[in-house]
């Protein structure tokens, strides 16, 4: 909780006391309501208001009503006179009930900020600060095939993050989590999305309108997809370590797998879900389609690149992009399009999924990159053949395509379970509720196992550098382990 928001619960608790103990006051009556007032202001103003504090907020009007009406009546008599009377037994009754009220209400916007806290993102461990812009890019070469207009075009949304001298990004304002974020939170556990109205008032490390860093002449690339029912947003911790160390992020929306995409023009896109199946062959084959059309949109965005390289109409990333030293990265259904990705395009040199599927040509070739494969230790129960139930995430072909990908492979392959690790543990959802997602250590460890992990990968492989991160176990990381049967380093060095 917010000191702002223990404020506010304070005075409307003490309010309530004084009202009940001296209800007939008129300067302890304006106090009251000017303290009440000054309060709600400066909760507002600076913290915001959010859903969590609603039954502070219903206290604090109900006092605002009864002590106006106290006011209105003192003034049409003339005079405020205390009450000489003892309180009765019913009078005492009421004020019993009426503090028992006052109190269970103050608990429960202390309990629901304590569920869902208002939490400062962890700070970037590299040297660069942190700039961006989004972009609308239209695909003329693909038809849209999910619109309700025939002939249109397959269009995206991109936000590029790229590196900035810390001397660059002082005094810019810092962007805020992007109301998409709620949206995708609210599809994906099925919780009101108000509920997470507040995240667009937490500050990122990313600032808009910074020039890049000229520290180096040119940066490597990855490519961000997110899961199903999610947003590019999804990961902004991994993201911003990432480009603190250098790289420049381009992250993707996909329409109608994505949460919601919002257009420049205020067109906004949201997720569709898909038909039942009969059979999970049926299922299998929808996401071999829709998995396909997402590769398609990554090899797009390399192909966006390559002309922005050239000549780029937002004058931030031309002749900046070491698109010789590109990769991707994604989680769940972005994790499969990483794969999927890989397998049909050579111009990414590496890639990590973080608990995703292989639907497509991925199952059926060999990688030719290398390839790091994260799973959590709650999906990783389900290979048990005695397991009661199975993880939704888990589908009935996943464990032979696992199997095939992992042991055709022709370079370095990595495969990690996370112990305490659930499915949306590798996006930022531990930060945004501890109590509920931060299974067995701090919501800040939880996502420095994602950002770490992900960091030395692109470093072994897009930049050259040894890790000792990949060779083993890590003290840092008792939760990870690597799995020796699939866990294969091929190659010396890296591409």
């Amino acid at each position: 909780m917010r000191i702002l928001e223990w404020i506010l619960v304070l005075v409307t608790v003490a309010a309530t006391v004084l009202m009940l103990v001296f209800p007939k006051r008129r300067a302890m009556t304006v106090g009251i309501l000017t303290a009440l007032v000054l309060a709600v202001l400066l909760h507002g103003l600076i913290n915001s208001f959010r859903v969590q504090m609603i039954p502070t907020y219903i206290v604090t009007l109900v006092l605002f009503i009864t002590l106006i009406i106290q006011l209105m009546k003192s003034y049409r008599s003339g005079r405020y006179v205390q009450s000489a009377r003892r309180p009765n037994r019913l009078s005492r009754i009421k004020m019993t009930l009426v503090s028992i009220l006052v109190l269970a209400f103050s608990a429960g916007s202390i309990i629901l900020t304590w569920l869902l806290p208002a939490f400062t993102m962890p700070e970037p461990t590299g040297t660069f600060a942190i700039g961006t812009f989004s972009q609308q890019l239209v695909d003329e070469s693909r038809e849209e095939t999910q619109s309700p207009e025939a002939g249109d075009k397959r269009e995206l949304m991109i936000n590029v993050w790229y590196p900035v001298d810390q001397k660059e990004a002082q005094g810019l304002a810092l962007e805020h989590y992007p109301a998409e974020l709620g949206e995708a939170i609210s599809l994906v556990f099925g919780i009101p999305s108000q509920v997470f109205s507040y995240l667009d008032t937490i500050p990122t490390h990313v600032v808009e309108g910074a020039v890049m860093s000229d520290v180096s002449d040119k940066f490597p690339v990855v490519l961000f997809s997110p899961g199903v029912r999610s947003a590019r947003y999804q990961s902004m911790t991994a993201i911003e370590e990432l480009v603190s160390h250098g790289y420049i992020v381009v992250g993707m929306d996909h329409p109608y797998t994505s949460a919601r995409v919002t257009f420049p023009d205020g067109r906004k896109v949201s997720y569709e879900a898909g038909p039942e199946f009969a059979t999970s062959e049926e299922l299998y084959q929808y996401n071999v389609e829709g998995v396909g059309i997402r590769a398609a949109d990554a090899r797009f965005i390399l192909d966006t690149l390559e002309q922005w390289n050239l000549n780029d109409p937002n004058q931030v990333l031309e002749g900046r992009l070491d698109l010789n030293h590109t990769g991707i990265m994604g989680h769940s259904y972005g994790g499969a399009t990483t794969a999927e990705a890989l397998a049909q395009d050579e111009r990414l040199r590496a890639g990590l999924s973080l608990e995703g599927g292989f639907w497509g040509s991925v199952s059926k070739t060999s990688l030719k990159q290398p390839f790091m494969y994260i799973m959590s230790g709650e999906t990783a129960k389900s290979f048990d053949p005695n397991a009661t139930s199975k993880d939704n995430v888990f589908y009935p072909e996943f464990e032979p395509d696992l199997d095939h990908v992992m042991t055709s492979s022709l370079n370095d392959i990595y495969y990690l379970t996370v112990e305490n690790f659930f499915h949306q543990s590798f996006t930022d959802i531990s930060l945004i509720s501890p109590k509920l997602f931060a299974r067995g250590m701090t919501p800040e460890h939880n996502v420095d196992i994602t950002r770490s992990y992900a960091l030395a990968f692109f470093d072994r492989y897009l930049k050259g550098k040894e890790q000792p991160l990949l060779q083993g176990p890590a003290s840092q990381f008792p939760e990870v382990t690597y799995d020796t049967k699939y866990t294969k380093i091929r190659n010396e060095q890296a591409e």
